[in-house]
């Protein structure tokens, strides 16, 4: 007989039974030694004898049946001593030093013994034997290498400690020698050859099929373990190999044509949930368990956490089938699937890692996953992500705005489709955005609520009208806007009620003001994605487009972090390209661009000069009175035209971008052509604007008349037509035109063009001054362009500017009895004075005035003290702001000179009007930022009370000069100045070294924050400063207040009287502030509440036990000052003040009622001093606890509505992590 004939190369009947019966005594769980001429002559059987039994016994299954154990019977052959054999090559299969060919034997065999055990009679004839079959079942991984995996983990290790010098790690002992183990065993292991590999992987295929005919007939519902063990043999299996083409998933498939060992592990799995095989729930259970971390990207052990695996093409694969494979269970088994996909779900949520690309994939297969629910099964798993998005842990919250991404960019269900009245409301998109999206922004995670507002911006982009009408809702209320309300409610696991606020204009209204707040957070990632969905919310026009909100995105460019200002550049730039006809859009763009030029950092720069020469430079193109201009070449002369108007203030930015521009030879000769082409355009403004800067830019123009350029120029001016921005423009080109290397020939060209232009301005001056008819002939517009034609002009030519010219100018702001023939040898100019010309003329006239003192000095002696007198006294609003501009740019030319009238320039920060006010601010501010100015008398408190100025504006700009341009340069000055401002804005002159200088009493007026009235406004002032205190600061203040104020008035050397009590009691409540805290101590180890990452390193390890022990040093070192520096002068000041029954006391005792909580188990070691004072602070903070705890039951009854719902809501959210059934 044929199988006979196979079965002839074990040669069974030469195997001793000695040896059967110690194989099956140790249970097939070594290999015992077999006679080595046997043994040798076995181990040399090629594989082909078991591919021909494998082959007969597969050919004749169906014929032979349960006959085959009888005729192996028949023919003497022991089926226990068949057994044994091939348990021989199956172990010897398992070693790591085992051969190619021996590991090819040892499948064949193990896949003839599963084939066995496929005939019935199997178990009757001692033929199953469970230890054998997991045995068998394990050479898919003994026999194929794992050296790959572990070598590349080998690499990785060195790859990393490579090139760094670094101690090294201290590793647990059971880690090292395991690790040290797995070394050896990767060197133990034999080369084997790519046609080894091709055998062991065809062996390793011909062993899985023969288990899926196993499992196709044997049941292993009596073997738990070994289908156990089966769950994870098909789950290895699904990376063994990539899958060639799309797999077919069916309940009934031929083996046979099963490609790859995956497909065949896929179909193993759908095997086992067979009711043959146990209960049907209890395999998907398992099914789904493994299939958990296929999807996952994890590989989970028996024991510990599960590891990340690296997300190659071919894992993310292995995922996609298997999340295809979840859903034909799910399709193929209805309902006896859903409850384990809910359960699946949950945990992919549960499980899953902070890193985005792990989570970007898992939000996918959520999204794939629920797209096989009915809709009360995807509304029932809503309700639990809504649940889930609350969780205490960041992940968990981060991952559930993932989730919600792709749930909207799947069709919205139909409210119809569910039967449950109370679950319609989660089908719909819009309580995913309001309830799960939006309410992220109030996250306590920085990084779920940046994430969260970028998501929001996205959703603005998603074909859904719907998700964009609930953006709409929250954000703009009209009554076009339908409102919708859910009655229903939404319980928290079981008893929180959830509610949804009807959204009203004020509602919208905050929502937007959060969002703007967003903008300006302290966290970097928080203000990339407010922006991102500020951008959003503007180009959908969701949001009006108001200079509010471009401002805010304008503000961003100039942001202290380099991303955030390269992000602000990239949504000024987007808005542009979508809004381009608006014109507040336009200015928005070029505040933040243009300013960007100058930035410290040279890639912000770069970006701000390719956003500039893309839209104007590139734009320039020849002008021609018919031809129509294009939507590019519109924007830029519109742009131009802001920058000529509104935006002059970004000028000398835009010099700088020209300067730039040309070292890098842009200005071509076809460039200059086609830019003088559009001089006399309508937008010729903007053309002399562009040409200015490229002349002044370049030290040479070789392709253009020098001369013929200059007579158009001059011709121009002459006409007094041009605007005034253009003026300023023409004269500078004029002058870059003059430009030689001989200075001498410079001057003589500047003295004769500018100086026809003075004489010119001289005459039109006289001409309106010194006639009769003056009045009647003035021409405001012409009057103005004269005076800045002369004023411009005078700068560049100071020598002709005489005795007569200056009279003139000085007759436009005084005032006298008679019209004058001829104006005298010199003007009483004590003060300006109201006389018959326009406001406008006489503010352009002080312009003018202050250019020719810029370039005598002994008139800028003369004018000096008038200027200050004008601050003083002056009523008009435009004459007074451009006098700050002068004596300003006075300062800078004779520093010294005008170094005395600062107070009298200061004293604008408190002028009535807002735009003196915000330009004397910027003014001063340059000053100190160029070191004209310096911090003496009055001036730092100045700039202080400017801070709590009534127009926010004012209030928001000065802290940006104080914080981003004045502190850098000097990182002590809030420090240095922090105790005298105490004294200073409560007006107390009686310390002996501080308030001690020099002001007027009208500057102290102005000035003065003295006052029950004006509490709040300093203490706003001390807890800016105190927040931008370093800890070495803090804790130096603290014991210079405690020698400067609290040891003078122990020492009786200040007065407690009522001005110094108010004094002391300030003192004690500044101490009392938060601000004042060390940041050290107040900020725990884990200072990022919720940014717990989910798999710890070293570093931050590191650094967690660094904080820890740094925190501990400071709290020691801070605990020994306030014992020996501070208690003792508390007991004097506290006895002091019981003497004199001051009001006081409570002030001092409210401070130590606050110092204290840090030391409230050491209160009688501090205060040993003084057992009283020690009991009642005891006492004091129990109170206080008992207080507290009232205060937050409150609290948390008034949020649920009584004590009950309180407590129920408390024990919900607690019970969150674990409100889910396990796999």
């Amino acid at each position: 007989m044929a199988l006979i004939s196979a079965l002839q190369f074990l040669r069974l009947n030469d195997i001793p039974e000695a040896w059967v019966d110690a194989v099956w005594e140790v249970e097939f769980t070594e290999s015992i030694p077999l006679d080595k001429t046997i043994e040798e002559e076995l181990i040399a059987r090629q594989e082909k004898s078991f591919t021909a039994l494998y082959q007969c016994l597969l050919a004749n299954a169906d014929q032979y049946q349960s006959s085959v154990w009888a005729v192996l019977g028949e023919s003497g052959i022991s089926v226990k001593s068949l057994v044994a054999v091939l348990s021989f090559f199956v172990l010897a299969g398992k070693s790591k030093v085992a051969s190619g060919h021996q590991r090819v034997n040892s499948l064949c065999a193990a896949s003839v013994y599963l084939l066995l055990l496929r005939i019935p009679g199997s178990i009757g004839n001692k033929v199953f034997h469970e230890v054998l079959l997991d045995t068998c079942l394990d050479l898919t991984r003994h026999c194929w290498p794992q050296d790959s995996e572990k070598k590349r983990k080998k690499d990785l290790k060195s790859s990393q400690t490579e090139g760094k010098r670094s101690k090294p790690q201290r590793k647990d002992s059971p880690q090292m020698e395991m690790e040290e183990e797995e070394e050896e065993e990767v060197e133990e292991e034999v080369h084997l050859s790519g046609q080894d590999l091709m055998r062991i992987r065809d062996a390793v295929a011909l062993l899985v099929q023969s288990l899926l005919r196993l499992l196709q007939t044997f049941p292993l519902k009596d073997s738990p373990q070994t289908m156990i063990h089966c769950f994870q043999i098909f789950s290895n299996l699904l990376y063994f190999e990539p899958t060639i083409g799309k797999p077919v998933f069916a309940a009934e498939q031929d083996i046979t044509k099963l490609r790859s060992i995956p497909e065949m592990a896929f179909y193993g799995l759908q095997l086992l949930c067979s009711p043959k095989h146990g209960d049907q729930k209890e395999s998907l259970r398992r099914v789904f368990h493994q299939l958990l971390y296929v999807i996952l990207m994890m590989k989970k052990g028996n024991t510990g956490k599960p590891s990340l695996l690296v997300p190659s093409q071919t894992i993310l694969a292995t995922r996609d089938q298997a999340i295809q494979f979840v859903c034909h269970l799910v399709d193929e088994l209805k309902e006896l699937a859903l409850p384990f996909l809910q359960i699946l779900l949950q945990h992919i949520c549960f499980q899953m890692v902070e890193k985005n690309e792990y989570r970007s994939h898992g939000a996918q297969a959520v999204g794939m996953l629920t797209s096989q629910m009915a809709s009360e099964d995807y509304a029932c798993f809503i309700k639990w992500l809504c649940n889930f998005s609350r969780s205490s842990k960041m992940v968990h919250r981060l991952f559930s705005v993932d989730v919600v991404m792709v749930l909207l960019e799947q069709p919205e269900r139909r409210p119809e489709e569910c039967r449950d009245p109370d679950l319609v409301c989660f089908l719909m998109h819009r309580f995913l955005i309001q309830n799960l999206l939006f309410a992220r922004r109030m996250d306590e995670s920085p990084t779920v609520q940046g994430h969260a507002l970028n998501c929001l911006a996205q959703c603005l982009e998603l074909p859904s009208l719907n998700a964009t009408r609930a953006i709409h809702n929250l954000f703009c209320a009209s009554e076009n806007t339908l409102t919708h309300r859910i009655s229903h409610t939404l319980k928290t696991y079981r008893t929180l009620p959830f509610r949804t606020v009807e959204l009203s204009s004020t509602d919208t209204k905050e929502n937007l003001a959060l969002l703007l707040r967003r903008v300006k957070d302290s966290k970097t990632n928080v203000r990339k994605a407010a922006l991102q969905a500020l951008l959003g919310l503007l180009k959908h026009d969701v949001i009006p487009m108001s200079w509010e909100n471009l401002q805010t995105l304008s503000e961003r460019c100039r942001d202290p972090s380099v991303s955030v200002k390269k992000k602000a550049l990239q949504c000024v730039g987007d808005l542009l390209s979508v809004k381009p006809e608006c014109s507040v859009v336009q200015k928005a763009w070029l505040q933040g661009v243009v300013p960007a030029v100058a930035d410290s950092e040279t890639s912000v720069q770069d970006k701000a000069l390719e956003a500039l020469d893309q839209v104007l430079l590139s734009q320039v193109k020849p002008y021609s009175a018919g031809c129509h201009l294009d939507a590019g070449q519109r924007l830029m002369w519109d742009l131009l035209g802001l920058l000529c108007h509104e935006c002059q203030n970004l000028s000398r930015y835009f010099s700088k971008a020209f300067t730039i521009w040309s070292k890098q030879n842009k200005f071509t000769p076809s460039f200059i052509s086609n830019l003088i082409s559009h001089t006399e355009a309508d937008h010729a403004a903007g053309a002399w604007l562009l040409l200015s800067k490229v002349v002044s830019s370049s030290s040479r123009l070789p392709y253009v008349s020098h001369h013929l350029f200059a007579a158009d120029l001059m011709s121009w001016l002459k006409t007094f037509t041009l605007p005034l921005e253009v003026i300023s423009s023409a004269v500078e080109t004029l002058y870059q035109f003059g430009c030689s290397e001989d200075i001498k020939q410079t001057q003589a060209f500047l003295n004769q063009r500018c100086g026809e232009l003075v004489s010119a301005c001289e005459s039109y001056l006289a001409s309106i001054i010194l006639t009769d008819n003056g009045a009647q002939n003035l021409d405001e517009e012409l009057m103005v362009k004269h005076l800045h034609t002369l004023g411009v002009a005078s700068l560049q030519c100071p020598a002709k500017v005489n005795k007569r010219t200056v009279l003139l100018v000085e007759s436009v702001l005084t005032t006298h009895s008679e019209k004058l023939a001829e104006l005298p040898a010199s003007l009483p100019l004590s003060q300006f004075k109201a006389n018959w010309l326009p406001t406008r003329v006489r503010a352009h006239g002080v312009i003018t005035l202050g250019k020719l003192a810029l370039q005598n000095e002994e008139l800028a002696q003369k004018y000096l003290p008038v200027f200050a007198r004008e601050l003083e006294v002056g009523t008009e609003v435009s004459v007074r702001s451009n006098v700050v501009v002068i004596m300003c740019d006075l300062c800078v030319r004779y520093t010294n000179m005008v170094d005395h009238y600062i107070p009298n320039i200061s004293a604008c920060l408190r002028d009535k009007e807002a735009v003196i006010r915000e330009q004397t601010l910027i003014m001063l501010t340059n000053l100190l930022q160029e070191e004209f100015v310096k911090w003496k008398g009055s001036l730092f408190f100045d700039f202080m009370v400017a801070l709590v100025d009534p127009v926010p504006a004012i209030a928001s700009l000065t802290e940006y000069c104080l914080l981003h341009l004045l502190l850098k340069k000097n990182p002590e000055m809030f420090s240095q100045h922090f105790i005298e401002c105490i004294f200073h804005f409560n007006s107390y002159t009686k310390h002996k070294s501080y308030n001690k200088f020099s002001q007027s009493e009208r500057e102290r007026i102005h000035f003065s924050l003295k006052g029950q009235q004006y509490r709040e406004k300093r203490f706003q002032i001390y807890c800016f400063l105190l927040e931008h205190f370093t800890d070495a600061q803090r804790f130096n203040i603290t014991n210079k207040i405690n020698q400067t104020i609290l040891a003078c008035f122990a020492d009786e050397e200040l007065p407690l009287d009522a001005d110094g009590a108010n004094i002391l009691s300030e003192t004690f409540n500044i101490l009392s502030l938060k601000e004042f805290k060390l940041q050290t101590i107040s900020s725990s180890a884990g200072a990022a509440a919720g940014e717990e990452a989910e798999e710890e390193n070293m570093a931050t390890m590191a650094k967690a036990v660094l904080q820890a022990a740094q925190k501990k040093v400071v709290s020691q070192v801070r605990k020994k000052a306030f014992i020996e520096n501070t208690v003792p002068l508390i007991i004097s000041l506290k006895n002091l003040l019981e003497q004199k029954r001051s009001p006081v006391l409570r002030d001092l005792m409210g401070y130590l009622q606050v110092t204290m909580q840090d030391y409230r188990n050491e209160v009688k070691e501090i205060f040993s001093g003084d057992e009283q004072l020690a009991a009642e602070m005891e006492f004091a903070l129990k109170i206080a606890e008992k207080e507290r705890a009232t205060v937050e039951q409150v609290d948390n009854d008034s949020l649920a509505g009584d004590g009950k719902k309180a407590q129920v809501r408390a024990q919900c959210m607690c019970s969150s992590d674990c409100s889910f059934k396990t796999l």
